[in-house]
């Protein structure tokens, strides 16, 4: 599965699950293979994800707790799969390891 395809589909499957919008972008340079996932623009307060957004996307992802930044995802295709099954609502099916030091 391709970045642009993960996006794609983490997006859709918050959206389907929570009536609603959800910022999942591609990092950028050096980062272009890490996806974030936060609450879009509109919803940020003063530039951060509000506490109620934070637990619903953690909620929504399966995950104990939310960066106040948002759900960093590394580059790999491990991690891409388990965060597409999370937002989809599935146990996921693989779980994403560190490959960094």
């Amino acid at each position: 599965m391709d970045r642009n395809e993960t996006i794609k589909r983490i997006r859709a499957g918050l959206r389907k699950r929570s009536g609603k919008a959800w910022s999942v972008k591609g990092g950028r340079g050096t980062a272009w293979g890490w996806i974030r996932v936060s609450a879009p623009p509109a919803r940020l307060v003063d530039g951060y994800i509000s506490d109620d957004d934070r637990r619903e996307l953690a909620t929504l992802l399966g995950i104990e707790k939310i960066h106040n930044q948002g759900e960093n995802i590394p580059c790999s295709n491990q991690y891409y799969q388990e965060y597409v099954d999370r937002a989809e609502g599935y146990i996921p099916r693989v779980v994403g390891r560190p490959y960094w030091d």
